[in-house]
């Protein structure tokens, strides 16, 4: 199965089962290869109860607003603008909205069987079919190689883009065949055309795509384009004379998911943070439950005893990282109150098969209640056509939101790959101040400088917090990436040590990283912050950042110690990033958190100068999760040695300076 070149986890997973079939002998015929039944199978499609699925309800009402009015409609200029101004986005929005509306027509045609929605989702298909690229402009290296600032039809690029396209095309088929066959003809013959022209044919063709992870470097695009691959070459692939292609494309879309996986540290930790989690390790989860169904069962890699560690530890991400509410730890580009629509249903999914009974719980409590559960149907086709259907179709996970959950929130969350520490004064409750500390490098996918940093929540609310990223454009990951302020150690909450901030790149790491109490029980973490500033006369910068009580409460105690043996010319500051309204005292600050959360308050030396400087949002990407404005905190301690800064859950009566 393609492992005569790379042996990983998942061909030590699946030999056993390959030692009593092929996968040629176990694949599916493709009429039966995707684990939705097409939308003539009324036995699915038609609620029995009388009662329309909430979701199905909501995406339909919407697409009904749909009806009659233009469809998105990418152009030559909105794709040009990111070699003139650098905007990627207006484009991509573009992209997105002609796709989201697809889907949506597609669920409308599949649930009712009417005319004027099969013509809806034939408009959609023939939209996407005529589109000259699949491409997002920002991967393209069209103007790279051809000297365009437009795709080069002749030479198509498989990118995260036109692994969607030829994904929800995959999908649309096989739910609206017979329907599509009637009333278009001649329009799935366009269709598996343009999957085998722009994406199969270059999948096969050439094997120097950066995203195989051949060089050694591999990240998310990894699983997410070759599990789109996958759906296309098991549903589209489907002629006469098309089995050994088929076959061979799915060897090496395992090989690659396979690479992916051998990359995953045993204890599951995502460095690109909570948000890419979804389009990263959960897309490798559903390629592997897809090939489950595909080989119908016979190939199974997310079985208890033999799944991989770092499959089955990653299940447990996202609900490690959860703050409370819709908060989570923001680290790297991931944003501390995520913005897009998740797959709840997939993390289920794979929680089920790998026995973990926290990860379901959490997946389904983060839809059965909280504040984000009333608007989630109606946005569930943004998620994409494969993931919204399944999510439809799968009854256990149905019956699980209606039994309901609760959120699990681990006391102690340890990931020591990336040295990431979350810890809660108590489990299942986010009530009270949750401490973060992150240590690991600052050559991370997607990274920030941000090694030493910490993040203090009040009752799951981040108050000491990471900005997360801005809307991306041709600048995010470019040569100068680091000139935007969010990537910058100079706005984490971290030192500024003589005026130098962090450096970026593999060789700027944390030291001597040790936690403070034992792996499961842990209340701190401490690290050595000086590797990670380019200035030869810091010998040491050592943090300790813990959480402790004091009688039932708990506070947050933050403690530098560091060796400079040169002038400080340029002024050190310890710095904190503050979301909320924030009030200047002698030696304490005051915040009060977003969504009314219960207000925090700092603590410092009574002779430390004090500043807050005010950042003013003007990107919805940031504006959306912090609001008008964050507050940085810079503490002066130019020729000082150490510095302790206490945390508090606010307190009217007076205290005694630490």
């Amino acid at each position: 199965m393609g492992t005569d070149r790379f042996t990983g986890p998942l061909a030590a997973a699946l030999a056993p089962a390959l030692r009593r079939t092929t996968l040629a002998d176990a694949l599916r015929a493709a009429d039966h290869a995707l684990p939705v039944a097409p939308a003539t199978d009324r036995s699915v499609w038609e609620p029995r109860t009388g009662v329309v699925h909430p979701t199905a309800g909501a995406v339909v009402a919407r697409a009904r607003a749909d009806l009659g009015t233009p469809w998105p409609q990418p152009l030559a200029s909105t794709a040009a603008r990111l070699h003139r101004d650098g905007d990627r986005d207006t484009h991509e929005q573009l992209v997105f909205a002609r796709q989201h509306r697809l889907s949506r027509a597609v669920l409308a045609a599949a649930t009712t069987l009417e005319d004027r929605w099969v013509d809806e989702a034939a408009d959609g298909i023939w939209q996407l079919c005529e589109q000259s690229s699949w491409c997002w402009p920002a991967h393209d290296d069209t103007r790279a190689v051809h000297g365009a600032v437009l795709p080069t039809v002749t030479d198509p690029y498989l990118d995260l883009g036109a692994g969607e396209a030829v994904g929800q095309l995959a999908w649309a088929d096989h739910v609206l065949g017979a329907l599509l066959d009637e009333r278009y003809p001649g329009l799935r013959g366009r269709v598996r055309h343009e999957a085998r022209t722009r994406v199969i044919e270059p999948f096969l063709r050439r094997r120097d795509w950066h995203w195989l992870g051949l060089d050694g470097r591999v990240h998310n695009w990894n699983p997410w384009i070759h599990g789109n691959v996958l759906v296309a070459a098991l549903r589209l692939l489907d002629g006469p004379d098309d089995a050994t292609t088929r076959l061979r494309t799915v060897e090496l879309c395992v090989e690659g998911i396979d690479r992916y996986v051998a990359s995953l540290p045993d204890d599951g930790a995502i460095d690109e943070g909570y948000g890419y989690w979804w389009n990263g390790a959960c897309r490798a989860l559903e390629a592997l439950d897809l090939l489950r169904h595909a080989t119908g069962g016979a190939l199974d890699a997310l079985a208890p005893g033999v799944v991989p560690p770092a499959l089955r530890e990653t299940v447990a991400f996202p609900h490690r990282m959860h703050l409370g509410g819709d908060w989570y730890l923001s680290v790297a580009d991931a944003q501390a109150r995520p913005t897009d629509v998740h797959p709840w249903h997939a993390l289920h999914r794979a929680a089920r098969a790998v026995g973990d009974a926290d990860a379901a719980a959490y997946a389904v409590s983060r839809l059965a209640s909280g504040p984000g559960a009333a608007a989630a149907p109606a946005a569930q086709a943004e998620a994409g056509l494969g993931r919204l259907l399944r999510g439809l179709t799968d009854t256990a996970w149905r019956d699980a939101l209606a039994a309901g959950a609760t959120a699990p929130l681990p006391r102690t969350a340890w990931w020591a790959s990336t040295q990431v520490l979350l810890v809660r004064p108590e489990a299942g409750t986010p009530a009270g101040l949750t401490l973060a500390v992150k240590g690991g490098h600052n050559g991370e996918a997607h990274n920030h400088n941000d090694v030493g940093s910490v993040v203090v929540a009040s009752d799951g609310v981040p108050v000491i917090v990471d900005a997360g990223r801005p809307t991306y454009t041709a600048q995010t990951f470019g040569p100068d990436r680091y000139d935007l302020w969010t990537m910058q150690s100079s706005w984490h909450s971290v030192p500024q040590v003589a005026g130098v901030a962090q450096g970026a790149g593999h060789e700027f790491a944390a030291r001597d990283v040790e936690l403070v109490g034992p792996a499961d029980d842990a209340t701190g973490l401490a690290l050595d912050l000086a590797g990670t500033y380019p200035h030869e006369g810091l010998r040491s910068w050592r943090r300790t950042a813990r959480l402790e009580r004091v009688g039932d409460v708990a506070r947050a105690v933050v403690d530098d110690a560091w060796d400079l043996d040169t002038p400080d010319d340029g002024g050190t500051t310890v710095r904190f990033l503050l979301a909320g309204d924030v009030d200047l005292d002698t030696a304490r600050a005051v915040v009060r958190p977003l969504d009314g959360a219960p207000p925090v308050e700092l603590h410092w030396p009574a002779e430390v100068p004090a500043s807050l400087i005010r950042r003013e949002l003007d990107d919805p990407m940031l504006s959306g999760v912090w609001g008008a404005r964050l507050t940085r905190l810079d503490l002066d301690v130019t020729g000082r040695t150490a510095l302790r800064v206490v945390v508090s859950m606010a307190d009217p009566t007076p205290k005694e300076t630490p």
